[in-house]
């Protein structure tokens, strides 16, 4: 009899963790298991995504490049870049002239983002932090993108604030919304379309539309509330803020300060990192 006590709970143990560790990917378990995990998983996570370029292009490089035809070097903000699957995708655009700065709490996942994108570095920015404390004034960026990552985060909601803080007026927001079979066992991290859509709506934003996109995913887009407002080229020290005391940063060598003495150091790999 005690062996079969002893099977029962080394099933119930097994199922728990693939359900922690695999279907949750540690989303229950805190922020270090999520980014364990992914550092992980980096080296081969685009192999066990199986990315498809062309489809990439059509239902994310060529839609947002669209969206973003009538702003003037256009700032795009990656939260939870990973392998800079959209700046890849961006940056083969011919018709996209903007900048991206992802934003990754992995630094595996970084690395390997800075490897896939050496070609477009001059327009890439990769920073290392958390994204419920985005390191940029209100209204900085033209679009702000979350894929196939916000179920995962400690807070979504503060996330989603947060990235629509950081969006400007008349500017582009577009995330995923997990849906599907393997969607219920995410309980309090997964949406309904319409539950979604409204609490993107009181945020504030418009014009939100949702379409299927995976098996797993719906694309959700929407414009932030407001009349949009012309703005000329920016350099990065513009936008980048402290994220303890939202005091400017400069560049001083391998490195940005603020006047409090902050520090946050750039990698060898040219990733800013500001997650303590």
């Amino acid at each position: 009899m005690g062996w079969m006590i002893g099977v029962v709970g080394l099933v119930v143990l097994t199922a728990f963790l693939y359900w922690q560790l695999i279907l949750a990917e540690g989303a229950y378990l805190g922020r270090r298991v999520v980014v364990l995990l992914y550092d992980w998983s980096a080296r081969v996570y685009d192999r066990i995504k199986g990315y498809n370029p062309g489809y990439e292009q059509w239902f994310l490089g060529l839609p947002l490049t669209q969206a973003l035809a009538d702003f003037p070097a256009p700032w795009v903000l990656d939260v939870a870049t990973g392998t800079a699957r959209l700046a890849r995708t961006l940056f083969s655009q011919s018709d996209f002239h903007g900048r991206l700065i992802g934003v990754d709490l992995s630094r595996k996942m970084l690395q390997q983002a800075a490897q896939t994108t050496q070609a477009w570095s001059h327009r890439l920015t990769l920073i290392r932090q958390d994204a419920g404390q985005l390191p940029f004034p209100d209204e900085t960026f033209d679009a702000v993108v979350c894929l196939e990552a916000l179920e995962f985060m400690p807070d979504p909601d503060q996330v989603l604030r947060e990235m629509v803080r950081v969006l400007c007026p008349g500017g582009v927001f577009l995330i995923t919304n997990r849906i599907g079979k393997d969607a219920r066992w995410l309980p309090g991290r997964t949406y309904k379309p319409e539950v979604f859509e409204a609490k993107l709506r009181a945020l504030p934003l418009e014009m939100v539309h949702t379409k299927l996109w995976q098996e797993d995913y719906d694309l959700v887009s929407a414009v932030k509330a407001g009349a949009r407002k012309p703005r000329g080229m920016r350099r990065l020290e513009e936008i980048l803020r402290c994220p303890h005391c939202g005091q400017p940063l400069q560049r001083i060598e391998s490195a940005f300060h603020c006047e409090n003495d902050h520090m946050f150091p750039i990698t060898a790999e040219g990733i800013l990192d500001m997650a303590r």
